[in-house]
Protein backbone atom coordinates (compact mmCIF):
# COMPACT_ATOMS: atom_id res chain seq x y z
CA UNK A 1 0.00 0.00 0.00
CA UNK A 2 3.03 2.06 1.14
CA UNK A 3 4.29 2.06 -2.62
CA UNK A 4 1.20 2.39 -4.39
CA UNK A 5 0.78 5.49 -2.80
CA UNK A 6 4.30 6.55 -3.18
CA UNK A 7 4.19 5.74 -7.12
CA UNK A 8 1.20 7.20 -7.63
CA UNK A 9 2.83 9.97 -5.86
CA UNK A 10 5.87 9.97 -7.75
CA UNK A 11 3.58 9.61 -11.17
CA UNK A 12 1.50 12.94 -10.34
CA UNK A 13 4.59 14.69 -9.43
CA UNK A 14 6.16 13.51 -13.35
CA UNK A 15 3.45 14.98 -14.65
CA UNK A 16 3.49 18.31 -13.22
CA UNK A 17 7.36 18.43 -13.32
CA UNK A 18 6.57 17.90 -17.76
CA UNK A 19 3.52 19.26 -18.20
CA UNK A 20 1.27 22.17 -17.21
CA UNK A 21 -1.13 20.36 -15.45
CA UNK A 22 -3.30 22.84 -14.27
CA UNK A 23 -3.60 24.63 -17.92
CA UNK A 24 -5.08 21.01 -19.34
CA UNK A 25 -7.57 20.66 -16.36
CA UNK A 26 -8.44 24.34 -16.38
CA UNK A 27 -9.10 23.50 -20.52
CA UNK A 28 -11.21 20.48 -19.67
CA UNK A 29 -13.29 22.19 -16.59
CA UNK A 30 -14.48 25.52 -19.15
CA UNK A 31 -15.24 23.31 -22.30
CA UNK A 32 -17.46 20.86 -19.31
CA UNK A 33 -19.00 24.09 -17.84
CA UNK A 34 -20.20 25.43 -20.62
CA UNK A 35 -21.22 22.35 -22.38
CA UNK A 36 -23.84 22.20 -19.12
CA UNK A 37 -24.31 25.67 -17.99
CA UNK A 38 -24.28 27.83 -21.22
CA UNK A 39 -26.56 28.42 -24.18
CA UNK A 40 -25.12 27.69 -27.64
CA UNK A 41 -24.19 30.97 -29.56
CA UNK A 42 -23.66 31.98 -32.85
CA UNK A 43 -20.46 32.74 -34.20
CA UNK A 44 -21.22 36.50 -34.38
CA UNK A 45 -22.39 36.26 -30.64
CA UNK A 46 -19.90 37.18 -27.39
CA UNK A 47 -19.04 34.35 -25.57
CA UNK A 48 -18.16 35.46 -21.92
CA UNK A 49 -16.17 33.32 -19.22
CA UNK A 50 -15.70 34.65 -15.48
CA UNK A 51 -12.10 34.85 -13.29
CA UNK A 52 -10.37 36.22 -9.98
CA UNK A 53 -7.23 37.99 -9.38
CA UNK A 54 -5.69 35.06 -7.31
CA UNK A 55 -2.36 34.98 -5.45
CA UNK A 56 -1.13 32.78 -7.98
CA UNK A 57 -1.63 35.23 -10.52
CA UNK A 58 0.06 38.60 -9.46
CA UNK A 59 3.14 40.32 -10.34
CA UNK A 60 6.35 40.83 -7.93
CA UNK A 61 4.29 43.33 -6.21
CA UNK A 62 1.88 41.35 -5.02
CA UNK A 63 -1.05 43.62 -5.97
CA UNK A 64 -2.27 43.37 -9.51
CA UNK A 65 -2.52 40.53 -12.26
CA UNK A 66 0.67 40.02 -13.92
CA UNK A 67 1.12 40.58 -17.53
CA UNK A 68 1.90 36.34 -18.82
CA UNK A 69 -1.79 35.83 -16.78
CA UNK A 70 -3.76 38.04 -19.08
CA UNK A 71 -3.09 36.03 -22.24
CA UNK A 72 -3.19 32.62 -20.65
CA UNK A 73 -6.68 33.18 -19.29
CA UNK A 74 -7.61 34.27 -22.78
CA UNK A 75 -6.62 31.15 -23.66
CA UNK A 76 -9.52 29.63 -22.46
CA UNK A 77 -11.90 32.36 -23.01
CA UNK A 78 -10.83 31.52 -27.07
CA UNK A 79 -11.28 27.62 -26.54
CA UNK A 80 -15.43 28.36 -24.86
CA UNK A 81 -15.88 30.50 -27.47
CA UNK A 82 -14.96 27.74 -30.61
CA UNK A 83 -16.87 25.16 -28.54
CA UNK A 84 -19.96 27.09 -27.99
CA UNK A 85 -20.58 29.14 -31.81
CA UNK A 86 -19.53 25.69 -33.09
CA UNK A 87 -16.43 26.84 -34.93
CA UNK A 88 -14.24 24.02 -33.87
CA UNK A 89 -16.99 21.56 -34.55
CA UNK A 90 -17.01 22.88 -38.29
CA UNK A 91 -13.07 22.67 -38.51
CA UNK A 92 -12.89 18.96 -36.99
CA UNK A 93 -15.55 17.99 -39.59
CA UNK A 94 -13.28 19.57 -41.99
CA UNK A 95 -10.27 17.95 -40.81
CA UNK A 96 -9.01 21.24 -40.21
CA UNK A 97 -7.05 23.07 -37.41
CA UNK A 98 -6.56 26.61 -35.73
CA UNK A 99 -3.73 28.06 -34.64
CA UNK A 100 -2.81 31.67 -33.18
CA UNK A 101 -0.60 33.50 -35.92
CA UNK A 102 -1.19 37.17 -34.69
CA UNK A 103 -1.82 38.72 -31.05
CA UNK A 104 -2.00 41.99 -29.24
CA UNK A 105 -2.75 43.30 -26.39
CA UNK A 106 -3.83 46.95 -25.02
CA UNK A 107 -3.46 47.18 -21.32
CA UNK A 108 -5.56 50.19 -20.10
CA UNK A 109 -5.50 49.85 -16.04
CA UNK A 110 -4.57 47.19 -13.77
CA UNK A 111 -6.89 44.34 -12.37
CA UNK A 112 -6.25 44.39 -8.25
CA UNK A 113 -5.85 41.28 -6.70
CA UNK A 114 -8.97 39.85 -5.39
CA UNK A 115 -10.86 41.07 -7.67
CA UNK A 116 -13.73 39.49 -9.90
CA UNK A 117 -13.60 40.09 -13.58
CA UNK A 118 -14.92 38.70 -16.79
CA UNK A 119 -13.36 38.47 -20.49
CA UNK A 120 -16.26 38.73 -23.10
CA UNK A 121 -14.92 37.10 -26.36
CA UNK A 122 -16.19 37.83 -30.01
CA UNK A 123 -15.69 37.23 -33.21
CA UNK A 124 -13.67 40.07 -34.93
CA UNK A 125 -15.81 42.59 -33.09
CA UNK A 126 -15.39 46.99 -33.61
CA UNK A 127 -17.54 49.17 -31.82
CA UNK A 128 -18.65 51.62 -34.73
CA UNK A 129 -20.98 54.27 -34.72
CA UNK A 130 -24.33 54.30 -37.41
CA UNK A 131 -22.90 56.58 -39.65
CA UNK A 132 -20.07 54.90 -40.28
CA UNK A 133 -21.61 51.20 -41.12
CA UNK A 134 -22.45 50.88 -44.85
CA UNK A 135 -23.83 47.75 -44.94
CA UNK A 136 -26.02 47.12 -41.79
CA UNK A 137 -28.86 49.51 -41.16
CA UNK A 138 -30.06 49.71 -37.33
CA UNK A 139 -31.71 52.14 -34.98
CA UNK A 140 -28.92 51.30 -32.29
CA UNK A 141 -26.15 54.44 -31.07
CA UNK A 142 -23.46 51.74 -31.69
CA UNK A 143 -23.52 47.72 -32.66
CA UNK A 144 -20.47 45.27 -33.30
CA UNK A 145 -19.20 44.00 -36.69
CA UNK A 146 -17.48 41.04 -37.42
CA UNK A 147 -14.74 40.20 -39.92
CA UNK A 148 -13.34 37.17 -40.97
CA UNK A 149 -10.65 36.76 -44.45
CA UNK A 150 -10.34 33.33 -46.22
CA UNK A 151 -7.87 32.18 -44.05
CA UNK A 152 -8.50 33.00 -40.77
CA UNK A 153 -11.07 34.46 -37.88
CA UNK A 154 -10.26 38.23 -36.07
CA UNK A 155 -10.88 37.73 -32.44
CA UNK A 156 -11.34 40.42 -30.29
CA UNK A 157 -11.86 40.02 -26.27
CA UNK A 158 -12.16 42.26 -23.48
CA UNK A 159 -11.26 41.94 -19.58
CA UNK A 160 -14.06 43.63 -18.01
CA UNK A 161 -14.09 44.33 -14.02
CA UNK A 162 -17.47 43.26 -12.43
CA UNK A 163 -17.25 45.54 -9.51
CA UNK A 164 -17.23 49.01 -12.06
CA UNK A 165 -17.89 47.44 -15.53
CA UNK A 166 -14.36 49.10 -16.71
CA UNK A 167 -12.66 47.41 -19.68
CA UNK A 168 -9.25 46.45 -18.07
CA UNK A 169 -7.37 45.38 -21.05
CA UNK A 170 -8.09 44.65 -24.79
CA UNK A 171 -6.64 42.20 -27.32
CA UNK A 172 -6.65 41.26 -30.83
CA UNK A 173 -5.93 38.07 -32.12
CA UNK A 174 -5.49 36.70 -35.62
CA UNK A 175 -6.68 32.60 -35.98
CA UNK A 176 -4.99 30.91 -38.96
CA UNK A 177 -7.45 28.38 -39.70
CA UNK A 178 -5.46 25.37 -41.59
CA UNK A 179 -7.22 23.21 -44.63
CA UNK A 180 -10.42 25.20 -44.18
CA UNK A 181 -11.99 27.41 -46.27
CA UNK A 182 -12.96 30.34 -43.45
CA UNK A 183 -15.34 31.97 -45.77
CA UNK A 184 -17.45 29.31 -46.30
CA UNK A 185 -17.45 27.86 -42.94
CA UNK A 186 -18.66 31.10 -41.55
CA UNK A 187 -21.43 31.28 -44.46
CA UNK A 188 -22.92 28.01 -42.48
CA UNK A 189 -22.49 29.17 -39.28
CA UNK A 190 -24.03 32.35 -39.63
CA UNK A 191 -25.81 31.61 -42.96
CA UNK A 192 -25.58 32.78 -46.31
CA UNK A 193 -28.22 35.97 -45.83
CA UNK A 194 -25.36 37.55 -43.31
CA UNK A 195 -23.61 40.56 -44.93
CA UNK A 196 -20.08 40.84 -43.94
CA UNK A 197 -18.83 44.48 -43.10
CA UNK A 198 -15.92 45.75 -44.55
CA UNK A 199 -12.82 45.02 -42.83
CA UNK A 200 -12.93 47.09 -39.13
CA UNK A 201 -10.75 50.17 -39.12
CA UNK A 202 -8.52 48.70 -36.73
CA UNK A 203 -7.96 45.64 -38.00
CA UNK A 204 -6.82 46.91 -41.09
CA UNK A 205 -4.33 49.27 -39.52
CA UNK A 206 -3.28 46.22 -37.44
CA UNK A 207 -2.76 44.06 -40.26
CA UNK A 208 -0.84 46.16 -42.20
CA UNK A 209 1.61 46.33 -39.71
CA UNK A 210 1.72 42.67 -39.25
CA UNK A 211 2.68 42.48 -42.74
CA UNK A 212 5.06 45.08 -42.59
CA UNK A 213 6.80 43.67 -39.53
CA UNK A 214 6.96 39.93 -41.86
CA UNK A 215 8.35 42.11 -44.66
CA UNK A 216 11.31 43.20 -42.17
CA UNK A 217 11.86 39.80 -40.87
CA UNK A 218 11.98 37.97 -44.77
CA UNK A 219 14.54 40.71 -46.09
CA UNK A 220 16.30 40.01 -43.05
CA UNK A 221 17.08 36.39 -43.52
Amino acid sequence: MCYTGIAVAASVAGLYFLFDVNYFIRIALTIIFGRFFQRKIKATDKSTIYGMVTTQDVDIFLRFMNNARYLRELDFARFLFYDRSGIYRQIVKNKGNAMQTASSIRYRRTIPIFSIYKIETRSAICIITVERMTVISVSTNSLPCWYWDPKAIYIEQRFVTLRDGFVRAIALSKQGIVNVNVEEMMSKLVGPDFKKPAMPEEIDHWVKSNEVSSIKLRKAE
